[in-house]
């Protein structure tokens, strides 16, 4: 193991590599609330429009939240339609415009860790941030600046773009004793054919193929052809990577360092093996900045 900044990213790649992003976008998903009745307040935070005009979101606190209830953003109305499941209800939004009434009312969902504002919220969304949908940044994408990127295609390697939105799933912690109990809700991915061109290319002239975060490695895997490519198209997926699972697409990882007891450190045990606990020691041992905010490693697929 080596120690890098960032900035060297190239020099771990090689010519015919391809990089894979994630290019979702997070929304200002975080509302508060109050109780229209009560005006006790209620916390919102959207995870995803459900395409029937409600919406799933977390709200804490939930416990007093039946269908009916109607919750006050300021002047917008939210009226809750479902009972709260751990935490989780279903909503509508009082608007012809949900997603510019979320994006006016609400503000960027930082971890509940950071403590503090940010004054510019675009350092929470990554470089290729396009398509809004994400409740939670993909954040190994924010150690990425444009002189990193002039390096890597300076050195023949190629970028392509996937789309997971970030939802429960990815930062919902595991609560069981045996992960294979563990529920994967649903999260929306998407591949366009310009990635799948991308990731054959690489195949044919011996390249790696290296996700850019733990979200482009379930939207790939969920969407292979089991043959080290993938098909184009767009679906829901629940795949829940743990040891035991196959890897047919991604060949290298870069990601930050997560927490025990998260989907995102099972996936990384699954996928380098127990090599994971050594790079996680140095990482201690070495001062490495854990979480959202934190470093990255990047991380060879165990083929044993």
């Amino acid at each position: 193991m080596s120690d890098h900044r960032f900035l060297d990213l190239a020099d771990l790649l090689d010519p015919g590599d391809l990089l894979v992003v994630n290019e979702t976008k997070v929304r200002p998903a975080r509302l508060p609330a109050v109780r229209r009745e009560t005006r006790g307040s209620v916390e919102l935070l959207i995870l995803e429009d459900l395409g029937d005009g409600s919406w799933d979101a977390l709200a804490r606190p939930s416990r007093r939240l039946r269908p009916g209830v109607v919750l006050d953003v300021g002047d917008l109305e939210v009226v809750v339609v479902s009972e709260p499941e751990e935490g989780k209800v279903r909503v509508r939004i009082g608007s012809d415009d949900p997603e510019a009434a979320i994006r006016e009312k609400g503000s960027m969902p930082l971890p509940p860790y950071f403590h503090g504002a940010l004054a510019d919220p675009d350092r929470y969304q990554t470089m290729f941030a396009a398509t809004p949908g994400s409740a939670a940044a993909p954040t190994a994408g924010l150690h990425f600046t444009d002189q990193v990127i002039e390096r890597v295609k300076a050195k023949g390697i190629s970028i392509a773009r996937v789309d997971l939105h970030v939802s429960l799933d990815t930062f919902r912690p595991i609560t069981v004793d045996d992960i294979d109990e563990h529920e994967m809700h649903t999260e929306w991915c998407s591949i366009p054919s310009e990635a799948a061109e991308a990731i054959s290319a690489a195949r044919t002239h011996g390249g790696k193929v290296v996700a850019v975060g733990t979200t482009v490695v379930r939207t790939l895997e969920t969407m292979s052809d089991g043959h080290g490519g993938v098909v184009v198209g767009e679906r829901r997926t629940n795949l829940f990577l743990r040891p035991g699972s196959e890897f047919q697409v991604v060949d290298a990882l870069i990601t930050n360092f997560h927490i025990p007891g998260s989907t995102l450190l099972v996936l990384l045990a699954a996928f380098m093996g127990p090599a994971w606990r050594d790079a996680y020691e140095t990482a201690l041992d070495r001062g490495y900045r854990f979480l959202s905010f934190g470093d990255a490693m990047f991380a060879v697929r165990n083929r044993t």
